[in-house]
């Protein structure tokens, strides 16, 4: 049936996100209105900058103050409700949350959802969190409805503002009815709490948690005293935008402006008013008397004291919290700066002759030439060096700090001005300041290697220019050459130093000149490059190793991923001091452990520290992949970072049983499948190689089906010779095609049984894997185990979030297309998983989760 005409715009409209729509209206407005005022903003620039000084710093003093009421707002909230949080922490929930609600939809509301981890930290109960946080938005509200009433008469002679202002508060009392009527009908279960649990039955316990707190009535009443203080500020601020633009200085004329810019800025959906408030207070002050001029200057200065400053503090407090990572960016970028600085130094810029001429009385006139072309040089150091300062690499670190300050020197010496000069100086400092950044050496027998191979090419050159120049024909540069001027002409080219006496007269001269300088410019590459390459190649581990890996497995193994740890695809390191093991896989400067250390409880602590000392010889930074809950503890100890990447579902088999309401659905599941011919069968190793190729079509299928890929590192990938010493269970058609199969691994978990691969045909019943989870179940019971390991579901379990990774990841999980089969397999398993184990990404940097996502996915490819 075709929609109708009118059914078709019920449904546009149902679509249209009218708070874009209106936040989209309010700034075409502003913009046309700046638009016809282009004149006067062209004369405002000069009056910008000749605002009173004395009344610009003092507003910004009335801006901390501002933000100190904030902060002290927020206080209250949440004594309100019988929470308490430092002020420290009440600030950069503002700040934060200020900042953000400039970016979202509705933001002045929907940013009162964000929680920074101190907040999470601070109060034990979240949902003291909402009940804060409406406290805040309702008081925020109704104290901007408080201060308007007074105002009202004050502009008692303004027709075209009173209205404004009369239609304004009657939209603030309807918003503040409806939100006091909201409240009282959920806390008393009334219509509303009866409509919300009719149509969403899940939010009952919610909404009572939310609603059912006493308000503690001193607290609220200091609420509401602090929110009038900050609304009063904001009314000194136009007044001191006044002051500052020369104008006027009127109390009533800014208390006017900032009552309706607030009433705009509360209805305003979006950017915090931007465009609305701009507008709104500018038609104000012309109706009160200003010229446009002044009234555009005193908006501009205002958003500067109101808006613009807690946004640039919202900024720096994000920055500070994620200061790690602007501590290993920033010098990276400068040192890239800095290359591509001293490049176009002297492929654009020539020195002064002036200042040539005032040089060569203090230096010679080689050394002046010879800086050109190493600052071209050093520039394209610098710009390989800034890709291993993002690794954290010492090395790396200290050429960058050596070239910063040679370069200061070289501009200090080649240009009349000294901006170069004096950044590269900053460079160098920022680089000192943030020297314990830089932590990782680099491999001794690499570097030693650059040091020998540089050394044997200088060696080389040396001796291939001494006997070049020395029986040189004098046609080639018109000079008979004596061996003191064959070495000293070697020399210097070698070291890429310019010599304005040296100018070859023949084709062939001038070709002996390059091949010396390109020997140099290439021992001089590689020995940085040896110097700055993170690590060698490590060898694949031996036979010797593979076996003492299993051995202590059988000894200590107490996890259902210790079954791969002694794969082919890992690495090993053998702990020192003690009985253990580390299995990790190398990929883009990373050493990626999966979990733990295999050894003795007591010697875990001593292992992850000695594998960490490994890693900095050899040019790594450590990362343990999932790592259990309990583990954490050892992390904890050395101060290093989490992250939630998923849970493991765990189920007590005991208790399993088809019967019952619950199980409904997964009866007739099964129940269809037994009617459709389909049969459970289960075969114990070792397997027969005819089987093995039956299940390994199977496999292939799956793969080419579902158009997946094999992985490795935390699971196994179809190996014909691994699975033939596995139990197998399948699902057999009514022609005795096996269509769906898993295979039991060993489980290192005292009293757990779990399986690796879990596979079907294209065609194959959608019930197939229930069957085999289900047999699976009855196997576990049979060999008197207690636990079925069904594995980690990526990204799941996040409910509440501590941090911003964590954020980013439970989106991904709930929203992302690409990772919808996560959900898929999430749903799955909670038909059997009695509990969820979290499992953690451990770090050192939050720098490093910028690089760990590659590094991950390129550990889980098959070795090639």
């Amino acid at each position: 049936m075709k929609l109708s005409s009118a059914s078709k715009f019920s449904s546009l409209v149902k679509k249209l996100h009218w708070k874009e729509i209106l936040a989209l209206l309010f700034i075409l407005v502003a913009v046309y209105f700046f638009r016809q005022q282009h004149r006067e903003l062209r004369a405002l620039v000069p009056a910008l900058r000749e605002a009173d000084q004395f009344w610009v710093m003092s507003g910004i003093c009335v801006t901390v103050v501002y933000l100190f009421l904030q902060a002290l707002m927020y206080y209250f909230c949440f004594r309100t409700v019988g929470s308490y949080i430092p002020l420290w922490v009440a600030a950069e929930l503002f700040l934060k949350r200020n900042f953000i609600s400039v970016f979202l939809p509705a933001g002045g509301i929907s940013s009162l959802s964000f929680r920074p981890k101190s907040l999470n930290q601070a109060v034990t109960h979240h949902k003291q969190i909402f009940q804060a946080s409406g406290i805040y938005a309702f008081v925020g509200i109704l104290t901007v409805f408080l201060i308007t009433v007074p105002v009202l008469f004050i502009m008692g002679g303004k027709g075209n503002l009173l209205q404004t202002s009369i239609k304004g508060s009657l939209v603030l009392i309807v918003l503040l009815a409806a939100l006091i009527l909201a409240i009282q009908s959920l806390r008393k279960k009334g219509k509303l709490y009866r409509l919300i649990t009719r149509l969403f039955p899940s939010w009952s316990i919610k909404l009572e948690e939310l609603f059912s707190f006493n308000v503690g009535t001193r607290n609220f009443v200091w609420v509401i005293i602090v929110s009038l203080g900050i609304e009063l500020c904001g009314i000194v601020q136009v007044y001191m935008a006044m002051g500052a633009s020369g104008s006027l200085l009127s109390m009533s004329a800014a208390s006017a402006g900032y009552v309706v810019a607030t009433i705009f800025l509360v209805i305003s959906p979006f950017m915090r008013g931007m465009g609305a408030v701009e507008l709104s207070l500018t038609y104000t002050l012309t109706l009160l008397g200003y010229d446009t001029l002044h009234a555009v200057e005193i908006t501009i200065l205002f958003r500067i004291f109101e808006f613009w400053l807690p946004l640039v503090a919202g900024l720096v407090a994000f920055a500070l919290k994620g200061r790690n990572i602007l501590l290993r960016i920033s010098p990276a970028l400068l040192i890239f700066a800095l290359g591509i600085i001293n490049i176009f130094s002297v492929l654009i810029r020539k020195p002064v002759n002036d200042r040539l001429l005032f040089l060569k009385n203090y230096l010679p006139v080689e050394s002046i030439h010879a800086s050109g072309f190493l600052v071209v040089f050093m520039g394209l150091i610098l710009l390989v060096t800034a890709a291993f300062l993002l690794k954290g690499q010492r090395t790396a670190w200290l050429i960058a700090l050596v070239l910063s300050i040679l370069s200061a020197i070289s501009h200090f010496t080649r240009q009349p001005e000294f901006r170069e000069g004096l950044f590269a100086s900053g460079v160098a400092l920022v680089l000192i300041f943030t020297a314990r950044q830089y932590r990782l050496k680099n491999n001794p027998r690499l570097v030693n290697l650059g040091m020998v191979t540089a050394a044997s090419i200088f060696v080389a050159v040396i001796v291939y220019g001494f006997i070049g120049f020395y029986f040189l024909d004098v046609k080639h540069f018109g000079i008979d050459f004596s061996w003191r001027q064959s070495l000293l002409h070697t020399i210097r080219n070698f070291f890429l130093v310019l010599d304005d006496g040296l100018k070859p007269l023949t084709r062939f001269g001038g070709e002996f000149l390059v091949s010396i300088r390109l020997l140099g410019f290439g021992a001089w590459g590689f020995f940085f490059y040896t110097v700055i390459r993170p690590y060698i190649r490590i060898k694949d581990h031996e036979l010797n190793y593979l076996e003492r890996a299993k051995s202590l497995v059988e000894k200590y193994g107490s996890s259902a991923v210790d079954y791969f740890k002694i794969n082919d695809d890992k690495l090993f390191y053998f702990a020192e001091s003690c009985e253990g093991f580390i299995a990790y896989r190398i990929a883009n400067g990373f050493a990626i452990v999966l979990e733990e250390p295999v050894c003795a409880q007591s010697f875990k602590l001593r292992v992850i520290r000695e594998f960490e000392q490994q890693c900095r010889k050899m040019g790594l930074k450590p990362a343990f992949y999932r790592v259990d809950e309990v583990s954490m503890y050892y992390f904890d100890r050395l101060r290093r970072k989490k992250l939630l990447i998923g849970q493991e579902a765990i189920m007590e088999v005991e208790g399993f049983s088809l019967e019952g309401r619950e199980k409904k659905s997964l009866r007739n599941a099964l129940n269809s499948l037994q009617k459709k011919g389909f049969t459970i069968a289960t075969f114990h190793a070792p397997l027969e190689n005819r089987l093995i190729e039956e299940i390994r079509k199977v496999s292939d299928q799956w793969l080419d089906h579902y158009k997946k890929k094999e992985m490795v590192f935390s699971q196994g990938k179809f190996d014909m010779e691994s699975i033939r010493n596995n139990d197998i269970i399948a699902v057999k058609d009514n022609e005795e095609n096996i269509v769906a199969f898993l295979n039991i691994i060993p489980d290192y978990a005292p009293g757990e049984c779990t399986y690796d691969l879990i596979r079907k045909t294209g065609d194959a019943p959608g019930g197939c894997m229930d069957a085999l989870i289900v047999e699976l179940i009855n196997y576990t019971k049979q060999k008197d185990l207690r636990h079925l390991n069904l594995g980690m579901v990526p990204l799941a379990g996040i409910l509440q979030p501590g941090n911003a990774p964590e954020q980013l990841v439970k989106f991904a999980f709930e929203k992302i297309k690409r990772f919808r089969h996560y959900r898929g397999l999430r749903e799955f398993k909670e038909k059997y998983a009695t509990r969820w184990l979290n499992k953690y990404l451990v770090y050192e940097n939050d720098f490093d989760l910028m690089q760990l996502p590659a590094a991950l996915n390129k550990v889980m490819q098959p070795k090639l």
